[in-house]
């Protein structure tokens, strides 16, 4: 790799540091092409994404970003996932962790805050955003519903009694 090339990596890795919600940092040792390929896919399947990176070029990088606590655990084989939502990334790598041991989870960072292995764990076991706006929106037609409910009561009530009088006076 020439001196452009990683510049430009510094350049684009920095970018990420500084516009994601969360950082997962994990040992690789051992995995397959293919245990990669897998993992890379899941990652995309959930919105996040997986790099292999020189550990010297991603330290140049975050300096400056939220998540520069994650630089100690940058030894060895490492792997970066991150993503936008702040639970898919740690999602997907728990998950494959527990499937593949080869995948060890070092730590990580979400915003300024820095995760250790149980940390990581804690946030893969939230909800994910797309369940929250579910939920959410679960919570504000619920109400809705009630109130259609309350409403139309009174006027199915009235109409009842006007039936069961109509009924009286026929049977009179």
């Amino acid at each position: 790799m020439d001196r452009t090339a990683k510049a430009d990596l510094v350049s684009t890795l920095n970018g990420v540091f500084a516009n994601t919600a969360v950082v997962v940092v994990a040992h690789y040792k051992g995995l397959t092409v293919a245990d990669m390929q897998k993992l890379r896919s899941q990652m995309k399947q959930a919105g996040a994404t997986v790099k292999v990176t020189k550990n010297r070029l991603a330290n140049i990088a975050l300096d400056g970003t939220d998540v520069a606590s994650i630089k100690p655990l940058l030894k060895g084989p490492t792997l970066l996932a991150y993503s936008s939502d702040p639970v898919a990334a740690a999602k997907v790598a728990v998950d494959f962790a527990k499937a593949n041991d080869k995948l060890v989870i070092l730590g990580g960072a979400m915003g300024t805050t820095a995760l250790n292995p149980d940390g990581v764990k804690a946030l893969a076991s939230l909800p994910s955003l797309d369940e929250l706006r579910a939920k959410i929106v679960g919570l504000v037609q619920a109400p809705a519903t009630k109130i259609a409910q309350v409403v139309n009561a009174p006027a199915a009530k009235l109409a009842r009694v006007f039936g069961a009088y109509a009924k009286k006076d026929e049977a009179a």
